[in-house]
């Protein structure tokens, strides 16, 4: 089992930066990829991003050059640096987690909101 508490999500001005983070604790030695996903109102939930224990990145196209993703792997924990925000990045954003043995687990979500 693997445990997620993700933190830093809020609202924030067309424009600006927040920076997402997530812990990971319990069965740490399982994790193969890290990263994030977000759903907003009546949307499928997305990719954002991912990042394997090797450091390979992986962005949807509406974050590149936007987002940048993170892994201290002493830490066990992934940061997600959004700026340049847009009202369309408005959404709940979870944290991802992937097992070498291909089992996903979720955190609880955190609120992003871009608004004026």
């Amino acid at each position: 089992q693997v445990q997620l508490v993700e933190s830093g999500g809020g609202l924030v001005q067309p424009g600006g930066s927040l920076r997402l983070s997530c812990a990971a604790s319990g069965s740490i030695f399982s994790i193969y990829a890290m990263g994030w996903y977000r759903q907003a109102p009546g949307k499928q939930r997305e990719l954002v991003a991912t990042i394997t224990s090797g450091g390979s990145t992986n962005y949807a196209d509406s974050v590149k050059g936007r987002f940048t993703i993170s892994r201290d792997n002493a830490k066990n924990t992934v940061y997600l640096q959004m700026n340049s925000l847009k009202p369309e990045d408005t959404a709940v954003y979870y944290c991802n987690v992937v097992t070498v043995s291909g089992r996903h687990y979720w955190g609880q979500g955190t609120q992003v909101t871009v608004s004026s």
